[in-house]
């Protein structure tokens, strides 16, 4: 299924963290802290302004970035998940 995120949203799906057991313990899928970096899927064309003008997105497909731990709205496309932000969500470009 193809997905265009609208305006200034970008579909973006997270990168799992590398997991480190020093200790030999394994936490469970639940209590782990959900990753903060992720990967650009789509983007939307831009920020509309109150003029009609389009200001273009800072991000583009496949860019790594840093999002919050709770932003943006999850979804689930081809039994995949995903998650859709505004540009302002986005924290930082990995470069």
């Amino acid at each position: 299924m193809k997905v265009n995120p609208l305006y200034d949203r970008v579909l973006l799906k997270r990168l799992e963290e590398k997991e480190f057991r020093k200790s030999g313990i394994i936490i469970p899928d639940t209590a782990k802290e959900k990753p903060q970096e992720a990967r650009v899927i789509e983007v939307g064309q831009g920020r509309m302004t109150e003029d009609g003008k389009i200001i273009p997105l800072h991000v583009k497909k496949g860019d790594r970035v840093l999002i919050g731990k709770f932003s943006g709205t999850e979804v689930t496309i081809d039994d995949e998940e995903h998650i859709i932000v505004r540009e302002e969500e986005i924290l930082a470009k990995i470069t």
